[in-house]
């Protein structure tokens, strides 16, 4: 690049520039805030055209050079204060113009990160929207969605180092990490498994051993919103049930909307299979939880009284108590599974803490 190109380029963000070193040169005083806020909006106005500022500073230690004071008694240091005044001006209102389009990125980027995961938006628009952001919303995309034992900002420094770990691992291969509702949240294309599985060890590690819950890929911006929800409701699920593997799949959890679909039905499954516990001195929880330790065991006695610390006779009269309440066998396949379910749906409605 010659000189004469250079001139012509930073030119223009120059203006006045050299009258300022002469002027204030000439006596030696500071230069005045009209000058100081000429310095400050055309560095603005620079950095709002895509400048480099390392250019811009050479640029005007250039145009010192080449209109250097050369009055009488005027020092070298009289002009480099000056020169100095007037760059740092220019760097602050650079710098100024910077973040304020930071603020400004960052605030379309969350407003674009809301409209998709809550479905807002013409679907038209949210798409020309998504590939400014990598993501091309007619493929597949699967979302997976971490929670700690703290809320997450997208500034934090968790979320930055799972985001650089990522680029690290895949580059820029149309992933998109962001932060909901104080989870990690990241989206990446449905057949691109090892992205989001890569996000799970890393959400773990930065959340402390947190929880991390997949949704299934979905094709279309309504498929980005139905597989975000998926993982959302998987970790609700896995907070009700108390599962506590660190990685949830959505497509392993299918049976519990289905038991839960008709909210009603299960309501009554619970009071006629499990209502006869109440009858029990200290509440029915007690021998909810034995039912819940035996299926968790399948079905396995011996293994389900060593997790509620009881001896195999107790845990066994527990069961034979159950049986005499309810009617049910829990070790007789025809009750088993009309027992299980019905357990299952407590813990889902949190029976026997609620009532309904």
């Amino acid at each position: 690049m010659t000189g004469q190109l250079v001139s012509e380029e930073y030119g223009k963000f120059l203006d006045g520039y050299a009258g300022i070193l002469t002027d204030a040169s000439a006596t030696g005083r500071r230069l005045t805030r009209e000058e100081l806020d000429s310095r400050r909006a055309l560095g603005e106005k620079a950095a709002e055209a895509g400048l480099g500022l390392r250019a811009l500073v050479a640029a005007h230690m250039a145009e010192a050079r080449a209109n250097w004071p050369t009055a009488n008694g005027v020092s070298v240091d009289i002009v480099l204060a000056a020169a100095a005044q007037a760059i740092d001006a220019f760097a602050e209102g650079y710098e100024r113009a910077q973040r304020h389009a930071v603020r400004q990125e960052e605030a379309a980027r969350r407003e674009f990160i809301d409209d998709l995961l809550y479905g807002r938006s013409d679907l038209g628009r949210l798409a020309q929207r998504a590939e400014r952001y990598g993501l091309r919303l007619s493929y597949e995309h699967a979302v997976a969605v971490a929670r700690g034992t703290t809320v997450y900002d997208k500034g934090d420094p968790a979320p930055r180092e799972v985001e650089r770990a990522l680029v690290s691992r895949f580059g820029d291969r149309s992933i998109l990490l962001t932060t909901k509702d104080g989870r990690l949240v990241c989206i990446a294309p449905g057949d691109q498994d090892e992205v989001l599985a890569y996000f799970a060890k890393q959400a773990f590690a930065v959340t402390g051993g947190g929880q991390v819950a997949i949704g299934r890929p979905q094709p279309g911006a309504a498929g980005v919103v139905h597989s975000y929800e998926e993982a959302v409701n998987a970790l609700e699920l896995a907070e009700r049930l108390e599962l506590d593997e660190p990685v949830l799949r959505a497509a392993d959890l299918l049976v519990y909307p289905v038991l839960t679909r008709d909210r009603q039905a299960m309501a009554d499954l619970v009071h006629s299979a499990l209502g006869p516990l109440r009858q029990v001195r200290g509440a029915a929880q007690p021998l909810l939880d034995t039912l819940t330790a035996y299926f968790d065991s399948g079905c396995v006695s011996a293994e389900a009284a060593r997790r509620l610390s009881l001896s195999v006779r107790a845990f066994t009269y527990r069961l034979e108590r159950i049986h005499k309440l309810t009617g049910a066998d829990p070790s007789d396949p025809v009750h088993l599974y009309t027992l299980q379910t019905a357990v299952i749906g407590a813990r889902l409605l949190d029976w026997p803490a609620k009532s309904f």
